[in-house]
């Protein structure tokens, strides 16, 4: 966090420092105001930068093993061009290193863990085990401690989702 700061900061000193330099080649015409609106602006587009390649960022910290199998983005009030191009503000990620397949009953199964990131002014990071049934598409959270299904909770897979692919191919 504190390098982001000191990052803007710079921004800022960079985006007042053309300001300067275009108010001296105008022979000081432009007026003195466009010193700070440089500043602020310069301030501005490091934040909208930073915001928008996050998920590149992150994405190029995984393993080659992880894939991206569903992203989210959204719109604020606070941040106006959001309506125009919509921000990524969390994704979830299967890695293939980490599954485990299974087979009972002549129904292909996986076990797999689903992390997901989350952009906040802390980035989050959640995972969860799951086994998936690659034969009926059904995926069931499994309990932490003991790795049981919990049948509660079972929800069907639509079998074109990237989840479903990422997880079923690597059978």
């Amino acid at each position: 966090m504190i390098w982001h700061l000191i990052g803007a900061i710079f921004a800022a000193l960079g985006a007042a420092g053309l300001g300067l330099l275009l108010r001296l080649a105008s022979g000081k015409r432009l007026p003195k105001w466009i010193i700070p609106v440089f500043a602020g602006l310069g301030m501005l587009g490091y934040q909208i930068h930073y915001e928008y390649s996050w998920f590149d960022h992150k994405q190029s910290q995984l393993p080659p093993t992880a894939q991206v199998v569903d992203t989210k983005q959204d719109s604020m009030v606070w941040r106006p061009w959001t309506y125009l191009y919509p921000m990524t503000v969390a994704f979830s990620v299967v890695d293939q290193s980490s599954m485990v397949p299974r087979e009972a009953d002549e129904h292909q199964l996986v076990e797999f863990i689903l992390y997901r990131f989350e952009k906040e002014y802390v980035d989050q990071l959640y995972h969860h085990p799951f086994l998936m049934n690659c034969s009926t598409a059904e995926m069931v959270p499994l309990s932490e401690e003991s790795r049981q299904p919990r049948l509660d909770a079972l929800r069907s897979v639509d079998e074109e989702s990237r989840l479903y692919r990422a997880v079923c191919s690597a059978r």
